[in-house]
C-alpha cells in the first residue's frame, strides 16, 4: 500500500472508523517464522566439553508464531452447548472467575479456553491494594499481551488486551527529528505498513505517583517487522487502561507517531526480544519516576559465519537499554549496555571476526532493578564462556539526562559475574524444531536464556538474583547477593530444600518489614522422568516413559538473606501438562511481588481447568493465570 493510502486509513481511524491494518505486506521472510518452523535454529559453537548452544529468541515469541502457523481451531457443537454452570459462569463473577475451584484466584476474566501464560506482577506504591499482572494471551488468536488489574489486593480482577492495533510498522519515520532528537530504530529501513500480529513477553511497573507501565515485544508473521513498546496508564486509573501505541505520521489524537515506541525495525538483520522494565519509586532519588527498559537485540548478517544473502546468520545478541524521563512517552536512543570484559567474555567475535573478541554479546533474558540512590543494576544470561555452560552477569549503571531533550544515557560500567549457570547434561526435548532445553515431565520449554530474575531491598540497597540450572543433575533454584550495587557478588546458594523434582522459572522479590532482607522466591516444580539425565539422541519426545505425563505445582519460598535453603509452601494444586495446540509452553518466566513488608503475591500459569470437550481449540486442559496472597514463608 502506498503511504498516501496509509494516511487515508489513519484519517479513517481519527474519524471513528475502523482500519486495523494496511494491505498485506510483501513476503520478505520473517526471523520469527523461520525460528518457529525450524528453518532457523539456535547457533552452536564447538567449545571445551562439547557443543555450546548460543542464545535464541524467547519461547513466548516462538510459541506465538507456532500457534499462528498451526491455526486457532474452533469450538465444537458440544462445547458451545455446554451449560453456564459447567463453565464456571456465575452472577457474582467477573467473566469466568469462578473457574478456579482450588482456592487460588483466576486472574484472566475471559471465558475462552485459550492460553494465558508467562506472568509478571507489580503493585502500586500509592495504593498497595492496586495490583497489575501481564501475561501472554491467545484469546483473540495468535498471541497478544494482556493485562489484568485489581483494586482489592488481588481478590477480584478486570482485564484487557495490550492496545497496539493502531500501530503500523514504519521504522523509517523513527529517526531523530528536531522535536525528538532520539533514534527509535536500529536500522531505519522502510516499514511494511502493517499492524502488528503478535505482542509477547509482558512486563509491568509502577512509578512513585501511581502511573503504570506495561511493555511487550511485537512482530509480524509475514515480514521481518520487530518492535518494543512501552505504554502508560495515568495516575488514578489504577492500571485499568493504557494509552494506545500511536499510528505513524501523527494523524490521531495529536500524537507524533513516536510516543511509547522504544525501538522498531523491519529487516532480517534485527530482531528485538525479551524485555523487562522497572521504574524509580524512591522519593529521595535524583531520578525519581524515571522508567527503564532493557532487552536483547538479535543481530543477523550475511557477513557472519554461515550467512547467505537471502538468509543472514546469527552474529550476536547484546543487551540494550533505554530510559524515559517523561513518564513513558519519550524514550532515549537505544544503547548497548552489556559491555566487554577480558576476564569474563572470550567468544565475542566467534561468529564475526570484526567484533570485539571480549564483547559480552551472546546474551538474553536481561532484568533491570533500581537502587535507592537512583542507580540501576541490570542482570542477564551470558554465553561468552569457553564451555557449554553459561554465566549470569550484571552491570551497574548511573542514568543521567533527559529523554525529550535527547541527552539521556544509562552510563553502564563493566560487567561483573553473578554466578555460573551450569546446564551441561540438562535434558532436551524435540518440539518439532530439534532438541531444546526442557522439562521432560510436563514437556515444556525451559530455556537457559531466560532463567534469571533480579530484586532489590529498597531500604539497604542489597541486590538479589535468582536463576535455575542443572548442576546437581536436576533443575534447582539458586541465589546470589550483592551488597555494593551489583559490583561484586556472594557465592551461589541453593534455595529449594527438596530434591528429586525439577524446579524452574523462579521469580524473586524482597520484603523489608523486619529490618532485613526477607527474600521471597517462587517457582514451578515438576516430577522427573526415568533416565532424565541422559537425553536421547533426538531429544525427549511424547511416547517415551513419563514424558509429558508428570504433574506439576507452584511453590512459594521465603528466607532471610543468604540463610538458605528457604522454607517453602505449595500454593497451587497439582496440574497436568499443557497439551494440543498449547503443548510445550507454559511461559518462560513467572512473577512475584512482596507487598506491605511480607505479603507475597506470586503469579503463575497452570492447567487445572479441563476443557469441556476435547476438540475445543485442540486442547483438553486450559492454561490460565493465577495468583494468591500469602505471608512469606520463613
Amino acid at each position: 500500500m502506498k503511504r498516501a493510502a496509509i494516511l487515508v486509513a489513519a484519517a479513517v481511524i481519527a474519524l471513528g472508523g475502523i482500519a486495523l491494518s494496511s494491505a498485506p505486506s510483501q513476503a520478505q521472510g520473517s526471523i520469527v517464522r523461520d525460528a518457529a518452523t525450524g528453518k532457523l535454529r539456535p547457533k552452536t559453537l564447538s567449545v571445551q566439553g562439547g557443543m555450546k548452544v548460543l542464545p535464541f529468541l524467547s519461547g513466548g515469541v516462538i510459541s506465538a508464531a507456532q500457534e499462528a502457523l498451526a491455526g486457532s481451531g474452533s469450538a465444537s457443537a458440544a462445547a458451545r452447548a455446554a451449560s453456564g454452570g459447567d463453565l464456571g459462569i456465575a452472577p457474582n463473577s467477573l467473566g469466568c472467575r469462578n473457574r478456579n475451584p482450588d482456592g487460588d484466584v483466576r486472574v484472566n476474566q475471559d471465558c475462552f479456553f485459550r492460553r494465558q501464560a508467562e506472568e509478571d506482577i507489580a503493585f502500586n506504591p500509592t495504593d498497595r491494594n492496586n495490583l497489575l499482572i501481564g501475561s501472554n494471551d491467545s484469546r483473540i488468536g495468535w498471541n497478544q499481551t494482556s493485562f489484568a488489574f485489581s483494586t482489592d489486593n488481588g481478590r477480584h480482577w478486570g482485564d484487557e488486551v495490550f492496545p497496539l492495533r493502531y500501530r503500523l510498522n514504519a521504522p523509517e519515520d523513527l529517526k531523530p527529528t528536531r522535536q525528538d532528537p532520539n533514534r527509535h530504530t536500529i536500522r531505519g529501513d522502510p516499514g511494511d505498513l502493517h499492524a502488528y500480529d503478535v505482542c509477547s513477553d509482558p512486563a509491568e511497573a509502577f512509578d512513585s505517583q501511581g502511573r503504570a507501565f506495561i511493555s511487550c515485544v511485537a512482530f509480524n508473521n509475514a515480514s521481518p517487522a520487530s518492535a518494543l513498546f512501552v505504554t502508560t496508564s495515568p495516575a488514578g486509573a489504577k492500571a485499568s487502561y493504557f494509552d494506545q501505541i500511536p499510528p505513524p505520521f501523527g494523524l490521531v489524537g495529536g500524537y507524533t507517531g513516536r510516543e511509547h515506541i522504544v525501538a522498531e525495525d523491519n529487516t532480517l538483520e534485527i530482531a528485538h526480544d525479551k524485555e523487562f522494565i522497572t521504574a524509580d519509586t524512591y522519593k529521595a532519588s535524583p531520578n525519581t519516576d524515571n522508567v527503564y527498559v532493557t532487552w536483547s537485540v538479535f543481530v543477523f548478517s550475511e557477513q557472519c559465519e554461515g550467512g547467505q544473502p537471502d538468509l543472514p546468520a546469527y552474529c550476536e545478541s547484546p543487551i540494550y537499554g533505554s530510559m524515559s524521563t517523561d513518564h513513558g512517552f519519550t524514550w532515549s536512543t537505544p544503547e548497548q549496555i552489556s559491555g566487554a570484559s577480558r576476564q569474563l567474555c572470550v567468544l565475542g567475535n566467534a561468529l564475526n571476526k570484526q567484533l570485539n573478541p571480549n564483547a559480552c554479546n551472546l546474551d538474553q533474558g536481561s532484568d533491570p532493578a533500581v537502587l535507592p540512590n537512583g542507580d540501576l543494576v541490570v542482570s542477564f544470561v551470558n554465553g561468552n564462556t569457553p564451555t557449554v555452560n553459561q554465566q549470569i552477569l550484571a552491570v551497574h549503571c548511573r542514568p543521567r539526562g533527559s529523554s525529550p531533550a535527547g541527552t539521556a544515557h544509562l552510563n553502564c560500567g563493566t560487567p561483573s559475574k553473578v554466578g555460573d549457570e551450569l546446564i551441561e547434561n540438562a535434558p532436551r526435548c524435540d518440539f518439532g524444531r530439534g532438541p531444546e532445553q526442557c522439562i521432560p515431565g510436563n514437556f515444556v520449554r525451559a530455556p537457559f536464556e531466560t532463567a534469571q530474575r533480579i530484586a532489590v531491598n529498597e531500604r539497604n540497597g542489597n541486590v538479589f538474583v535468582t536463576w535455575f540450572d542443572y548442576r546437581h543433575n536436576e533443575f534447582d533454584i539458586f541465589l546470589a547477593r550483592s551488597t555494593d550495587g551489583g559490583r561484586t557478588w556472594s557465592r551461589t546458594r541453593q534455595v529449594n530444600p527438596d530434591r528429586g523434582m525439577d524446579h524452574y522459572f523462579s521469580a524473586i522479590d524482597v520484603g523489608e518489614a523486619q529490618g532485613s532482607s526477607h527474600v521471597g522466591v517462587s517457582y514451578y516444580r515438576t516430577a522427573r522422568v526415568p533416565n532424565e539425565n541422559t537425553t536421547p539422541p533426538d531429544g525427549f519426545q511424547i511416547g517415551q516413559p513419563g514424558v509429558g505425563k508428570k504433574l506439576s505445582d507452584y511453590a512459594l519460598a521465603g528466607g532471610f538473606g543468604l540463610s538458605t535453603p528457604y522454607a517453602f509452601q505449595v500454593v497451587s494444586p497439582r496440574f497436568p501438562p499443557p497439551d494440543g495446540i498449547q503443548a510445550g509452553f507454559i511461559g518462560d518466566y513467572s512473577g512475584l511481588v512482596v507487598n506491605r513488608g511480607e505479603e507475597a503475591h506470586p503469579a503463575w500459569a497452570d492447567t487445572r481447568n479441563r476443557v469441556p470437550n476435547p476438540g475445543f481449540n485442540k486442547v483438553t486442559v486450559d492454561e490460565d493465570a493465577y495468583t494468591t496472597t500469602r505471608p512469606l514463608p520463613g
